[in-house]
């Protein structure tokens, strides 16, 4: 009989090593990263500590020994309250003894320099962790591999074994979801809700028109509203106007804006809430003794403890919005997430795809956050001459309600509906489509019920 073993497609077993003999999977370079990330994450860029951390990675997932010692002494560190740098990890390790073991203080300053860009230091983490997931999954096979080759135990110990295994290894698949609950499980909750809305209780956060709450019962997690208009239309002011409500009402929220400064929508707030004309407040000299006390009045009184975040993001990019959001999540909460607007935002893409493509991406990547967040996305989309969103019909797709805002006195100044606003709902889950008359009053910055009682 000839020996095969050293032939192509052929592998040789033994008792003693059913193993594979080839390098583990590991990424060395992605451990520093997610190492250098943990303690170059301070001052403005904490929120990434805190995302690579929120990947669930762990000292064991490591495959070098010595980044798991590193990781371990950041944990202590972070979990004492303590910043976390190079310096207080040289402390750490020193305290333990364990500072040489680890190759000294240079070598924390490698994996520091190692980092390519600390925002992607969750993307590290993920790849560490898939790594180690298949490390597990190796080992576990050796073991079946090893047991199955041994002597010991019957046909019935081997399938308890290879049970025991396969379990343990789908149960530590990263990102694995459990089971999604039952219809009994929810019904308490289901009913809780029910008696909220037939009570007559508001449902959903308030958008601050009366008729638009009643048509669409508010705002809810996990969904994505579409306001759309032409540019000058009003959709700013009017997104502006529910985020302002929303926050009164006690909802946390976030507006992050790719089109206006800090200072303008401040004007557009304070003119709202003041019942200041915008022209004042953006002229010199513009505003009187009593304007100004009421500049003051509202910090004092709304601002001081409004539970609105405005949102200036230094890029334009789906990933700088998502950080925020996920920053206000963890130190606060976030209900409600306004995006002014959808054409603006960037998102990485093939260097072939579509604006329409990478648009409706971005529309993806919004409702997908809300859902992550639990959290209500509001987006503001450009409209064509033709009334069509521009762009992508996958924003559509994608919103539980679509607003399209109209002015019919924008081409008519003398028209008898001068002063008014049309919000057409178009699409609408939660209820029937309509058209909402209410109050165009853009000198104060205010899109509000027709009869404000």
């Amino acid at each position: 009989m000839s020996d095969t073993r050293g032939l192509p497609g052929q592998r040789h077993h033994n008792k003693s090593d059913p193993g594979i003999l080839r390098t583990p999977p590991q990424n060395l370079e992605a451990e520093q990263a997610v190492l250098g990330t943990l303690m170059s994450s301070t001052g403005a860029l904490a929120r990434y500590f805190a995302e690579t951390l929120e990947t669930g990675i762990v000292a064991e997932e490591y495959y070098r020994p010595a980044h798991a010692t590193i990781h371990r002494a950041i944990c202590q560190v972070h979990q004492a309250g303590e910043p976390v740098d190079v310096l207080t990890i040289t402390e750490e390790l020193t305290r333990r003894g364990e500072l040489a073991t680890v190759g000294g203080a240079s070598y924390l300053h490698t994996c520091v320099q190692a980092v390519p860009t600390t925002a992607n230091g969750a993307h590290y983490a993920e790849i560490v962790r898939a790594r180690a997931y298949r490390r597990t999954a190796i080992e576990a096979a050796q073991r079946i591999l090893q047991y199955a080759y041994s002597e010991e135990g019957d046909e019935s110990d081997v399938r308890a074994l290879v049970e025991q295994e396969l379990t343990a290894i789908v149960a530590g698949t990263p990102g694995l979801s459990a089971a999604p609950p039952s219809v009994d499980d929810i019904y308490l909750d289901y009913v809780a809700e029910l008696e909220k809305i037939q009570n007559g209780r508001q449902a959903g956060i308030p958008y601050g028109v009366a008729d638009l709450d009643a048509v669409t019962t508010g705002m809810h997690p996990g969904n994505v509203t579409v306001i759309a208009a032409q540019s000058g239309v009003g959709k700013s002011t009017f997104a502006l106007n529910a985020a302002v409500a929303a926050a009164k009402s006690g909802a946390t929220v976030m507006f992050s804006s790719l089109e206006m400064s800090e200072a303008e929508l401040m004007h557009k707030i304070v003119a709202d809430q003041g019942s200041i004309a915008l022209h004042h407040l953006s002229r010199q000299g513009g505003l009187s003794a009593e304007q100004w006390a009421e500049v003051e009045r509202l910090g004092r009184e709304l601002f001081r403890t409004l539970p609105l975040r405005v949102h200036r993001p230094e890029g334009a990019s789906l990933r700088d919005i998502e950080s925020a959001a996920r920053a206000c999540a963890r130190t606060g909460g976030l209900d409600v997430l306004v995006v002014d607007y959808l054409q603006l935002v960037e998102i990485e893409h093939h260097r072939n795809a579509t604006r329409e493509q990478a648009v409706a991406a971005v529309s993806r990547g919004l409702k997908n956050l809300s859902v992550q967040l639990a959290c209500h996305v509001i987006a503001l989309s450009q409209l064509n001459d033709d009334g069509m969103m521009r762009e992508s019909r996958a924003i559509k797709n994608d919103a539980s309600v679509v607003i399209k805002v109209e002015r019919p006195d924008m081409d008519e100044p003398e028209s008898p509906r001068a002063g008014e606003v049309d919000l057409v709902i178009d699409k609408n889950r939660f209820g029937p489509r309509a058209t909402i008359t209410a109050a165009a009053q853009m000198h104060y910055s205010r899109i509000s019920d027709m009869n404000p009682t």
